[in-house]
């Protein structure tokens, strides 16, 4: 990436902010499906509301955790190799403006297209294209 030791450390900063936000924020409670686990039947649709906060809980702390190994590994890459941080882990071209939004990410947009499978090319072009 070739960044200034001030850009460096701008990222730097913002790495560890991220950091902080996301273990302040802590685990969302998985509440059990069954309140009372003696209890036979019961609402069905109190049990699937229950399951769906399950659910939706599980994927949030999961997310949490993705989010969380990035954002240390990122600042290990940092301390690490700092000449390095900001090129693409795929194709070595600067990871660009993409870094700015989110300090963690290892792939330039064209790479972390290729390996999402993403299709080529430009999207919508206009509020009236519809694939």
């Amino acid at each position: 990436m070739n960044s200034s030791p001030a850009t460096l450390e701008r990222l730097r900063k913002r790495l560890l902010e991220l950091r902080t936000e996301i273990l302040n924020e802590g685990d969302v409670a998985i509440e059990p499906a069954r309140t009372d686990p003696t209890a036979v039947g019961g609402e069905d649709e109190a049990q699937a509301l229950a399951e769906m906060n399950q659910v939706i809980a599980s994927k949030r702390n999961r997310e949490r955790t993705t989010a969380l190994v990035r954002v240390q590994a990122a600042l290990k890459r940092l301390d690490e190799a700092p000449e390095d941080f900001g090129l693409c882990k795929e194709c070595g071209d600067p990871i660009g403006k993409r870094l700015e939004v989110m300090p963690y990410v290892e792939l330039c947009v064209e790479c972390q297209h290729a390996r999402d499978g993403s299709p080529k090319g430009p999207g919508r072009r206009h509020l009236r294209d519809f694939r």
